[in-house]
């Protein structure tokens, strides 16, 4: 589909202006000439135009024949995106586009073959393998990002990808992954996602930085039904950002591929003289509705959708190639026919493809690299006295592994010593290092660049380091608080979680959130005190760590760093300076394998599932039961998702009794589905019913004597014990 430089070369002259050219015409003939558009340049945009065209119109017929099971299409957006695709560089250029930019895949590599197999869901797919539905683009070879469904996601983590190619490039690595000099991030979206905060977010942090991102935006005047002028300040993105400090914007005609063609040299050459970023409002058209499940008849007029079709560049660009005498009415006619023939043949192939095998439905959701087996489970070297606070122990790990690895990226809110690398020579200054003083030193233990703060925004946080993971840096970011990580969970959920699936192995984001959680610290109340990793073991494709003592720290957060799935590494805030969790050094290749519980303490009269700070509530509940006469087995999962049922079925056969605590609320609490598995695996070996240790279902109070009522005590272990036991 996309003209070469040696074809344009080679075409035989530029176009000679016509003196039957209406005056209408004469800024389009006048960019022909001066950018010396050959007629092979001006067919591939007509081509280009008709198969986009086309294509959708295909998809829409296999909808009808239910062949295709969902459609939206990229009808008259194909100017501007035609004239993208003639300008940016597929495979050194990186592209996040949302699911208008049919025009802009096929301009780049893209067939039509591979989009009608995506719509059916088939092998063909080369977008996701058949588990994305059809307009979410992806090409790993193109450097297309895989896209999912959300709305404004997509512009961090564009940030993220910009990020990760100026760190790659001022690393100058030996075996460094693949980046280019003067690249450029594309990331597009409709005028109505400009309403998203993470468009604002990702547009600050690309100016901040001097980031080269392309923020294009296609601009079709609606929202589904909802008008520009309802969401964006005066009807117009480029007005709203007009005096944006460090945001270049470019205005273009988007139903005219010639006069977006100027409009995108422009833009790049700016671009890739290092300027930062910038923004294209491109206006276009919507002749189509919004989806097959939207009739915009409902709330459009007929004059209204009458001028649409004037402006569409599927009847506009032909128009003027005739009228301007550029080309012939057959000329034209025989390269639709041409298209439609091409896009007929695609669809043919494309509904014989085979759909993938049931049998692979569960591929690619984790790594290949599986951090629960053997390759991830060193033994521990112990030096030293056993001193080292949890802490500490995660901070040791952090600094060893930056040295080793200078594709880790350290950010997060106050994460850094220093913003300001200079103050390091102050020695009136002893640096931030974090809320809780976890990550102290790291900034300087690592490379310049490779720690540093990110903006007071969680989203940003993960959608930053999604884009980066994707590009093969390894970043470690944290989130300051637990009870504010509900910000980035659409990141987390909906791009981290599925990233790897989604495109069927093609990209993936290897990356470690570090969250502080829990309560126990007087004064934390409702929002310095959550917990609830239950919401995260839900969601396929993360693993959750929880660690409880520094040892363990030390050996999974060493895991999570070097595996190959993202990982979230919950620290409990009660247990960081501990006295009775330390450790002394185990070594700085300790691994931990994922999957693996810890027996903390063998029993055969009942067993307690417990973690995080409840792992020492329930030790100490079980030597007050000791002095009974009881004997009390204490297991440890480390790890909740993976979690290690074998190690509580071993357990189970000895004790036959089961307590679950967790400092999560009870109802929809993780030890519901421990509960649950033990039903249906383990039934017979109960000799009690199962009990559980859980907070109440209530916000955590601010008053100490509410909060102790609230979140689980030595006491309510002990007394749960004793009615079990007494069954």
């Amino acid at each position: 589909m996309r003209a070469t430089t040696s074809e344009t070369k080679a075409a035989k002259n530029t176009m000679p202006e016509t003196k039957k050219a209406n005056q209408k015409y004469d800024k389009k003939l006048d960019i022909i000439k001066s950018h010396k558009l050959s007629k092979a340049d001006l067919t591939w945009f007509l081509k280009n135009v008709f198969i986009s065209r086309k294509t959708d119109d295909a998809e829409i017929t296999m909808k009808k024949q239910n062949k295709a099971f969902f459609q939206i299409s990229g009808a008259g957006h194909e100017g501007i995106l035609s004239a993208t695709a003639k300008v940016l560089k597929p495979k050194h250029d990186y592209f996040v586009p949302y699911y208008r930019d049919r025009a802009l895949c096929l301009g780049l590599g893209v067939t039509p073959y591979e989009m009608l197999c995506q719509a059916n869901g088939n092998t063909g797919d080369t977008a996701s393998h058949g588990r994305q539905m059809p307009a979410h683009w992806g090409n790993v070879k193109l450097n297309i990002v895989s896209k999912s469904s959300c709305t404004g996601t997509q512009f961090l983590q564009a940030c993220g990808l910009a990020e990760a190619g100026l760190h790659l490039k001022k690393m100058k690595l030996k075996d460094s992954p693949i980046y280019h000099d003067q690249e450029i991030v594309y990331t597009s979206c409709g005028d109505g996602t400009t309403s998203q905060g993470e468009f604002w977010e990702g547009v600050t942090t690309a100016c901040v930085n001097k980031l080269p991102v392309l923020f294009m935006v296609e601009d079709n005047g609606y929202a589904i039904s909802t008008p520009v002028w309802m969401n964006t300040p005066g009807g117009s993105i480029s007005k709203a950002l007009e005096n944006f400090p460090g945001l270049k914007i470019f205005i273009t005609d988007g139903n005219c591929p010639i006069e977006s063609y100027a409009t995108m040299v422009e833009c790049e050459k700016y671009m890739r003289a290092g300027n930062g970023p910038a923004l294209v409002h491109a206006n276009v058209t919507r002749p189509y509705s919004h989806s097959l499940s939207d009739d915009h008849s409902y709330y459009r007029t007929k004059e209204d959708l009458a001028n649409e079709a004037a402006l569409d560049v599927f009847n506009s660009f032909p128009k003027f190639l005739i009228e301007a005498e550029l080309f012939t009415k057959d000329e034209v006619a025989s390269v639709l026919d041409e298209c439609t023939k091409e896009v007929r043949v695609a669809m043919t192939k494309a509904l014989e493809t085979a759909w993938p095998a049931k049998s692979t439905y569960m591929d690619h959701l984790y790594s290949e690299i599986d951090p629960t087996g053997s390759a991830f489970e060193t033994e521990a070297k112990l030096t030293g006295k056993d001193d080292i606070p949890l802490a500490t122990a995660i901070n040791m790990t952090l600094k060893s592994e930056i040295k080793r690895n200078p594709l880790m990226m350290v950010f997060g809110e106050d994460v850094a010593d220093f913003s300001e690398v200079e103050k390091y020579d102050n020695p009136d200054l002893k640096g931030k290092g974090g809320v809780f003083k976890v990550t102290h030193g790291v900034q300087k233990a690592g490379k310049p660049g490779q720690v540093f703060n990110s903006p007071l925004a969680e989203a940003n946080i993960i959608g930053r380091a999604i884009g980066m993971a994707m590009r093969g840096l390894k970043p470690v970011v944290e989130i300051q608080f637990f009870d504010y990580i509900w910000t980035a969970y659409m990141q987390l959920k909906n791009e981290m979680a599925t990233t790897r699936y989604r495109s069927g192995g093609d990209f993936k984001c290897p990356m470690v959130i570090r969250v502080p959680i829990g309560g126990y610290l007087r004064g934390g109340a409702m929002y310095h005190s959550q917990s609830g990793e239950s919401l995260f073991t839900h969601n396929p494709g993360i693993r959750v760590v929880y660690p409880s003592n520094a040892q363990d720290a030390i050996g999974l957060l060493r895991t999570s760093i070097r595996c190959d799935d993202p990982v979230l590494f919950l620290e409990h805030k009660h247990l960081y300076y501990q006295g009775y969790n330390r450790t002394a050094d185990p070594g700085e290749d300790f691994m931990i394998s994922f999957g693996k519980a810890r027996v903390v303490k063998e029993g055969k009269d009942a067993t307690i599932v417990a973690w995080g700070a409840l792992v020492q509530k329930a030790v100490e509940a079980a030597k007050e039961l000791e002095k009974e006469g009881y004997s009390i087995e204490i297991i440890d999962p480390r790890t909740i998702a993976p979690f290690d049922f074998e190690a509580v079925k071993k357990s189970l056969s000895k004790t036959n009794r089961l307590l679950i605590c967790h400092e999560e609320h009870k109802t929809s609490g993780y030890a519901g589905e421990i509960a649950a598995l033990v039903n249906e695996q383990c039934f017979e070996m109960l000799d009690a019913p199962i009990l559980r240790v859980c907070s109440e279902d209530v916000h955590v109070a601010y008053c100490p004597d509410l909060e102790e009522e609230i979140l689980p005590q030595v006491s309510h272990v002990s007394k749960m014990l004793r009615k079990l036991l007494s069954y």
